[in-house]
């Protein structure tokens, strides 16, 4: 079933916070910890919304996606990886609920992430995944990004992935 997409309100912060919070328990009990199994808040999720763009997919009125687009560089992108382009968008904090992960939601989110960038306007969305079992790079490449290179930042090892979105056909 396709999902609804809408930015997030206030109102969401509740089921954002324990959405992110279930996510990184699942991946922590399958892989072990890891910097995914750190806790957010509430407070973190609210905070979130004056500085990105929160989108949320919901069936109904359950969010079962979200996810973070901003034009600010997070702290672990090193920009020398990706393609040189005027305004980029960094993608951050995804999570789809553990009960329906394998359904296509997190290709439903990344698609509505593809057209809110189209129509920002931006010129590619970046993002990082971690370079472990538990990182998601896979997941990324079929959803048409790329990747852009490997590193390591504060001891984590990272995956660059993008997707440029100039010279992409209009959504029919």
């Amino acid at each position: 079933m396709p999902l609804r997409f809408r930015d997030a309100t206030p109102e969401d912060v509740p089921a954002i916070a324990a959405l992110q919070n279930a996510a990184g328990g699942a991946l922590t009990a399958r892989f072990g910890p890891g910097h995914w199994s750190n806790l957010g808040s509430e407070r973190g999720a609210l905070l979130a919304l004056r500085h990105a763009r929160v989108r949320v997919g919901r069936e109904g009125t359950r969010i079962l996606t979200v996810l973070r687009l901003a034009p600010k560089k997070p702290w672990a992108i090193d920009v020398s990886y990706f393609t040189p382009v005027k305004r980029p968008l960094y993608l951050t904090g995804m999570a789809v609920s553990v009960a329906r992960q394998g359904e296509g939601l997190g290709r439903q989110a990344m698609a509505d992430a593809r057209d809110v960038g189209r129509n920002w306007p931006a010129d590619a969305i970046r993002l990082d995944a971690y370079d472990a079992p538990a990182g998601a790079g896979k997941f990324y490449l079929k959803c048409g990004y790329a990747e852009r290179g490997r590193t390591v930042y504060r001891g984590n090892p990272l995956r660059y992935y993008e997707l440029v979105l100039t010279g992409l056909l209009p959504l029919g």
